[in-house]
């Protein structure tokens, strides 16, 4: 069973930093596609950022400068560096993870997703 646990979140004041982590355990044999989103409360979950399988990142255009997604396949865990942050970041941040599974009778690609971790900005 596969499993993502997020971490980093905490209360902030505004132009601080923050680094979330997203720690996938479980029969993983590779992360394809993986993100992180956001829901703010009484709003949608929105994607924040976006990293494929060949390396190609995307950002929502709110956080664009100030994010940066990364990952290490090794340790099976995906980042969030979240520079210069402002009140309007507050939400509950969740990991994604496109994930291929190998198994004798043949293999599975499925979406996975943490439970969040909250991230507040204060003014």
């Amino acid at each position: 069973q596969v499993q993502l646990v997020e971490s980093g979140g905490e209360l902030v004041q505004a132009g601080g930093s923050l680094r979330l982590s997203c720690a996938a355990s479980g029969k993983i044999d590779r992360m394809n596609a993986m993100g992180w989103y956001r829901q703010a409360p009484g709003k949608q979950r929105e994607l924040v950022a976006g990293l494929n399988s060949r390396g190609r990142t995307n950002y929502a255009d709110s956080v664009k400068g100030r994010f940066t997604i990364s990952r290490d396949n090794a340790k099976k865990m995906v980042y969030l560096q979240m520079n210069s942050l402002k009140p309007e970041d507050t939400g509950v941040y969740y990991c994604n993870v496109e994930a291929y599974s190998d198994y004798d009778v043949g293999y599975v690609v499925r979406d996975y997703w943490g439970q969040g971790t909250q991230v507040t900005v204060s003014s």
